[in-house]
């Protein structure tokens, strides 16, 4: 089969790899439909080589057609239709039971200290081929896959891999109160759709900060009230803050993480793991890692005191000087994780099936064969041509 795989920094290729086979009588093989991209992605495009290697399969945002099934398998069957969540979880185990399947204690990267596995990441979260490919081994074929109906297009559905259950956590644990405000850093596709949760969830006054033209447009063109990093720059707390009664907002979600523009030293340090031997790199990155943190100094200057962040920017940096005297002072309550899928899907799935109230029918802006996956990593990176959402079809 085709498969997007990992070669390098800034190098990942269209290969022909093996087709996945039926390891486990649980398990199950999809024919993928339609596969995201997302910024997660890029960080193994740009920065976590060290934990990846040459060839792995990358992609966490799949859906498709049942191909397969192990002899175990009774829920789905060859020919359904299922949407494929970004974490390996196996559903029944404690955390599971808690709707923490992020921290699914089956498949926990106890090796390195981590939650749950990953489709399509690195070593760190159990280098499990992930679903830029034309077909996806999936396990826990009963617990694990989302089976939506027959009919509308992919674009309806295959957010359920990943971008709805992240924005849906994201805005759900930033706690906004009814009429309330919230802040939203950060306007890619998490960001982008944390707005639209927010204001469908009964937020008074939803803001939306970024730097890209296209990404503010977008995000304004459906209410958001959205502010430009280049217009305003140091003095944007002030300007959320006018919008605020001078109090901030009553939460402030960190869709940006450890990518965030500006912090030179943290950036430079970053880009010197990229020179390094990977095995040096990798405990480099390990023991004393620093991430980029302007959006979330930025998310405690701007919050209401007694107000809530929510992260769901991914950091990865252990060794992150953080403004505990601030966060304290002002009584911050912080709230962080990757998405627990399957916690939110019962929450979402009505969303999809009739009405399309968050407009995920024209979320994405580009759709386009996986054989330009490359080509695309590349302008998503760079935020050429307006991209905010790449879909793939194998």
């Amino acid at each position: 089969m085709k498969a997007l795989t990992w070669h390098g920094r800034r190098d990942v290729r269209i290969d022909t790899v093996p087709d996945p086979q039926i390891q486990d009588p649980a398990d199950v093989i999809i024919k993928v439909t339609t596969t995201g991209l997302c910024g997660s992605d890029l960080h193994l495009y740009e920065l976590f080589g060290p934990f990846l290697e040459a060839g792995d399969i990358l992609g966490h945002e799949p859906m498709g057609i049942v191909e397969e099934v192990g002899s175990e398998v009774k829920n789905v069957r060859p020919g359904d239709r299922v949407v494929v969540p970004f974490n390996v979880s196996c559903g029944t185990c404690f955390t599971c039971n808690q709707g923490l399947q992020s921290q699914c204690e089956t498949t926990q990267v106890r090796e390195h200290g981590n939650g749950a596995s990953l489709f399509g990441y690195t070593k760190l979260y159990g280098q499990v081929p992930g679903g830029q490919a034309e077909y996806l081994r999936v396990p826990f074929g009963n617990t694990l896959p989302i089976a939506v109906p027959p009919g509308p297009a992919d674009d309806r559905f295959v957010y359920l891999s990943d971008v709805l259950p992240t924005a849906w956590q994201a805005v759900d644990y930033a706690g906004v109160p009814p009429g309330g405000t919230v802040a939203v850093l950060g306007l890619g596709p998490i960001g982008d759709m944390c707005t639209r949760i927010a204001a469908h969830r009964g937020a008074g006054k939803v803001i939306g900060i970024d730097l890209v033209p296209e990404r503010l447009q977008r995000a304004r063109a459906r209410g958001t009230h959205t502010l430009d990093l280049n217009e305003y720059g140091e003095n944007i707390g002030d300007a959320v803050r006018d919008l605020t009664q001078g109090r901030g907002p009553d939460a402030v979600i960190d869709a940006v993480g450890m990518e965030a523009h500006g912090a030179p030293i943290a950036r430079s340090l970053q880009n010197l793991t990229t020179f390094l031997p990977d095995a040096l790199a990798a405990k480099l990155m390990q023991r004393v890692g620093v991430d980029r943190l302007s959006a979330l100094y930025l998310a405690v200057d701007l919050v209401r005191r007694g107000g809530t962040i929510s992260l769901s920017g991914v950091y990865g940096g252990t060794s992150d000087p953080m403004p505990l005297l601030t966060m304290f002072d002002k009584q911050v309550q912080l709230r962080m994780g990757q998405a627990n899928v399957w916690r939110w899907v019962d929450d979402l799935l009505p969303l999809l099936v009739d009405a399309d109230p968050l407009g995920v029918d024209d979320f994405a802006t580009h759709r386009l064969p996986l054989a330009q996956a490359p080509e695309a990593y590349a302008m998503f990176q760079k935020k050429q041509d307006g991209a905010v959402k790449v879909l793939f079809a194998p």
